[in-house]
């Protein structure tokens, strides 16, 4: 069981990038995923989490209105769209998920049992 983070790179102020997060070893149908951010010297935050069930979307608070996160089923990949990013945005971004199915979003890193290796981004004012 693997996920993959992909799409992280540097990006102006204002500007946009997509993150993937892709599964091999199992489907993601019954999985909520999140995504979660580390940027030096700061703990892991949760970013946002998408639900398996019916697909409703968890943000935090600093990301919303900027951030969204959807879902491809049948490429078994979730996406993190980010629009207006800033320099507080600079981080090592993680997709997760719970380590069994069908358990519901988490604010936690405790609450997930698999995770992605982890793609940068760089936000330059």
């Amino acid at each position: 069981v693997q996920l993959q983070a992909s799409g992280g790179g540097l990006v102006q102020s204002g500007g946009s990038l997509r993150l993937s997060c892709g599964a091999s070893g199992f489907t993601l149908d019954y999985y909520a995923i999140g995504w979660f951010r580390q940027a030096p010297g700061k703990e892991r935050e949760m970013v946002s989490c998408i639900a398996w069930s019916d697909g409703t979307a968890y943000y935090a608070d600093s990301v919303k209105g900027r951030f969204a996160i959807s879902r491809d089923n049948a490429k078994n990949t979730v996406y993190l769209q980010m629009n207006s990013l800033k320099p507080e945005d600079t981080a090592v971004y993680y997709c997760a998920a719970p380590s069994r199915a069908k358990k519901a979003c988490s604010w936690y890193d405790y609450g997930y049992g698999y995770w992605g290796q982890g793609t940068l981004v760089t936000v330059s004012s």
